[in-house]
């Protein structure tokens, strides 16, 4: 069982977040979930703001993509009941807010990668897309959308 398996590994699912806009924050269609943007909230806030390689160094972005990876879970077994249903994470996007000579967007996705393919197994290795940005919604340091096939059993 997943959940069993984010315990063991140290972790906790964070209530689901809510939209703080006019969207959703997941779509399933066919057997694929779709999360929206997911930002590193705790606790209704985002603690650490900035920008990667000015104000936020490459360690405290990786831990708020692990936030962000949390996050994400938590909004996925609130829609689908069991994070069992999970057949495979499929792809993320992540966008950094990063400053202009800030070249390692990938490392600060690297343990949020890790995360997944350590709670999932093979089923947790993706696609994914790592971007610089000027800058997110809040002030974030990291802003990660997912793909999911799910099983519709």
């Amino acid at each position: 069982m997943i959940e069993i398996k984010i315990k063991e590994l140290g972790y906790t699912l964070p209530e689901p977040i809510k939209p703080v806009g006019a969207y959703t924050t997941y779509v399933i269609s066919g057997n694929f979930l779709f999360l929206s943007g997911i930002l590193p909230f705790r606790d209704g806030k985002i603690l650490k703001t900035g920008k990667v390689g000015e104000n936020v160094t490459l360690e405290e972005a990786q831990k708020e993509a692990i936030q962000t990876v949390l996050n994400a879970l938590a909004i996925a077994k609130d829609c689908l009941g069991s994070l069992d249903r999970i057949k495979q994470c499929i792809k993320l996007t992540g966008y950094i807010n990063s400053s202009a000579n800030f070249y390692e967007h990938p490392k600060v996705l690297n343990l949020a990668s890790e995360v997944l393919i350590n709670i999932f197994g093979d089923r947790g290795k993706h696609c994914r897309v790592a971007v610089g940005v000027c800058s997110l919604p809040l002030n974030s340091t990291v802003e990660i959308d997912f793909v999911f096939e799910i099983r519709n059993d």
